[in-house]
């Protein structure tokens, strides 16, 4: 059974020296008493060596314990990762000094694998920072304790460090049974964004990393995948088919001698043709445009469009610079723009260039009926004009997204819509 003096070393000392100093004191009485020696002299000479016995004993007890409490500093130095405080072994030799060594190996180690963690952490904060989707670092108090550059694509391209210690709910962010959702207005569910998270430790304390996917742009990438295999085969058969035809009434037509089957057959070559032309004008949505960086004066390119529309109300507000483009294409996207503002029964028209955190941005502003269903705009082959192919906006969110920008359609709160297009002032390429 265990008693007192088993339970800590202290009790343990004290104990067994306390006993020994108890047995001897007892045999120098007994002693003495026995052969009459027990004078005041020896009385005060026993007093003496009492208590040089009893400081012997603390002072032994005190070199034994104070390798303890120093091999204790050690590894209180260890527990706070201070690898390079060391303790002095009260007894360098021995089994004493062999466990301080070992205490001092196993700080250098420790202090070896924490430089190599260190240095992996930097690894992954830069690969986060180099990441173009939104991520996140959320610490134990469930605040915003880092995010890297993309994070502004979520908050109206503000930096994260305004958002710095910030809470979930000042963030948008909602956790329900493990699953992490972002509010719109802090009430909606954010649909675009699917967020997959984890978590690590870091120096002991636990973080939540968000990642942000952008799902309407991989349910894009998907559709334009099924919509290019949609346009081959399709293009492919209606091919095979148009030639035979067209070839056929061209032949007939040279034989022909009434005049009404002459047009008749015109006709037919004439359909047969544009619906070529409207294959490979469509296929040719899809594919990487050869674009022609350059400086393009703003002004310039502003007077040239409105040079096209001098008999429409078209406005222009230029203030900015320059753009870094393809001058002819970013033209050909501003002038279906415009196109498109006056077809939509738009009485004045607003083109206005601006510059905003090193990027161009073009805004396209009318007072038309606006879109009916904007969820479509996009779409290939979707239009809501009667002589429409559905291919201008297609070709222009191509091109802009080619010129690593990007563009965007909203109806107006009263009438008509808004296009906004963002380019970088430098290229990415």
């Amino acid at each position: 059974m265990m008693t007192f003096k088993d339970k800590t070393l202290e009790a343990f000392i004290a104990f067994w020296l306390l006993l020994f100093v108890a047995l001897f004191s007892a045999v120098t009485l007994a002693c003495a008493w026995y052969f009459a020696w027990l004078t005041w002299q020896v009385v005060l000479s026993m007093c003496v060596m009492l208590c040089c016995y009893t400081y012997a004993i603390a002072y032994f007890r005190q070199r034994i314990l104070l390798s303890f409490h120093r091999a204790l500093l050690h590894i209180e130095s260890i527990k706070q990762e201070d690898y390079k405080q060391y303790a002095k072994p009260a007894f360098p030799l021995g089994v004493v000094g062999k466990f301080h060594q070992h205490l001092r190996e196993l700080s250098e180690e420790l202090s070896i694998k924490k430089q190599r963690y260190d240095q992996h952490a930097f690894l992954v904060y830069q690969l986060i920072d180099q990441l173009e989707t939104p991520v996140m670092v959320i610490n134990q108090k469930d605040q915003l304790s880092y995010a890297n550059g993309a994070f502004s694509l979520l908050y109206d391209g503000q930096p994260w460090q305004r958002y710095r210690n910030a809470s979930l709910k000042l963030l948008g962010l909602l956790k329900v049974d493990n699953t992490w959702q972002l509010l719109t207005n802090k009430q909606q569910i954010n649909q675009q964004w699917q967020i997959s998270h984890s978590i690590f430790i870091d120096a002991g304390r636990t973080y939540q990393l968000l990642i942000f996917t952008n799902i309407e742009s991989t349910i894009r990438n998907s559709q334009d995948k099924a919509w290019r295999q949609m346009v081959n085969v399709m293009g492919h058969e209606i091919r095979n088919s148009l030639t035979p035809v067209s070839s056929i009434a061209e032949s007939l037509s040279a034989r022909a001698t009434n005049q009404r089957d002459q047009d008749a057959l015109a006709l037919i070559s004439e359909r047969c043709m544009s619906l070529q032309n409207f294959i490979n004008r469509y296929a040719s949505l899809t594919k990487e445009v050869n674009l022609h960086y350059e400086q393009v004066f703003a002004k310039q390119l502003a007077q040239q469009v409105k040079g096209l529309f001098e008999q429409r109300a078209l406005h222009v507000t230029v203030k900015s610079g320059w753009i870094w483009a393809d001058r002819s294409i970013l033209e050909q996207v501003l002038i279906n723009l415009v196109k498109n503002a006056l077809e939509a029964g738009a009485e004045t028209v607003d083109l206005v260039l601006s510059e905003d955190n090193h990027n161009t941005v073009i805004k396209v502003v009318d007072d038309g009926h606006g879109f009916a269903n904007e969820e479509n705009l996009f779409v290939p082959l979707f239009t809501t004009k009667q002589e429409g192919q559905g291919i201008g906006l297609s070709f222009c969110r191509n091109v802009i997204e080619q010129h690593n920008g990007s563009i965007s359609l909203v109806n107006n709160p009263t009438h008509g819509v808004t296009v906004t297009i963002t380019i970088p002032l430098k290229s990415a390429k």
